[in-house]
């Protein structure tokens, strides 16, 4: 499923693939580089928070692990 996010800081459109109905953590603007964290549910933008490089990356992190584990 495809998700659409309007950025914030540009307020350019992007598009955001899902493969569940809930989806919480990190999103990069792909026109001006921005970084959020970022919660939709039910292809709808619940929140969208401005974030460092450093949460970013730990959310990344995050994120891969719970990828990892989902897996097994």
């Amino acid at each position: 499923m495809l998700a659409k996010i309007r950025c914030p800081q540009c307020d350019t459109d992007g598009t955001f693939s899902l493969a569940d109905l809930v989806y919480e953590g990190p999103y990069r603007c792909w026109k001006c580089r921005g970084l959020f964290s970022i919660r939709i549910e039910n292809n709808e933008l619940k929140s969208c928070e401005a974030i460092t490089e450093e949460e970013f990356n730990r959310l990344m992190e995050v994120q891969a692990l719970r990828a990892k584990y989902r897996k097994q």
